[in-house]
């Protein structure tokens, strides 16, 4: 389950107040970046595999990006991240347009 996943199953707003997907703006298709999340703590960063190239540039357009900035679609809980804290920053920037479809990766 990704963090994006585990945040809708617990009622937790990941994405702009003013989205209304279920599951991130792009359905977790590496198309926005709507499910940015701050990793609290570098040795639990440092667990994660690294992010893909398309995984760092939806980054890229994040807002309040930091060093250890990942988006919650991307990252997979494990019993090895058991205890990771993550922030949500306070916007997100959606740059996705009406009519936009994303595609299953």
């Amino acid at each position: 389950m990704s963090m994006l996943e585990a945040a809708h199953e617990h009622d937790i707003e990941l994405e702009g107040k003013d989205e209304m997907s279920s599951s991130g703006a792009c359905e977790g298709s590496l198309a926005c970046s709507t499910c940015h999340v701050i990793v609290m703590d570098v040795d639990y960063y440092n667990k994660l595999e690294d992010p893909t190239d398309e995984e760092n540039d939806m980054l890229d357009l994040a807002f309040g990006l930091t060093e250890t900035s990942r988006l919650g679609c991307q990252v997979i809980a494990s019993p090895e991240l058991d205890g990771m804290r993550l922030a949500i920053p306070s916007a997100t920037r959606n740059f996705a347009v009406d009519g936009y479809v994303p595609k299953p990766h």
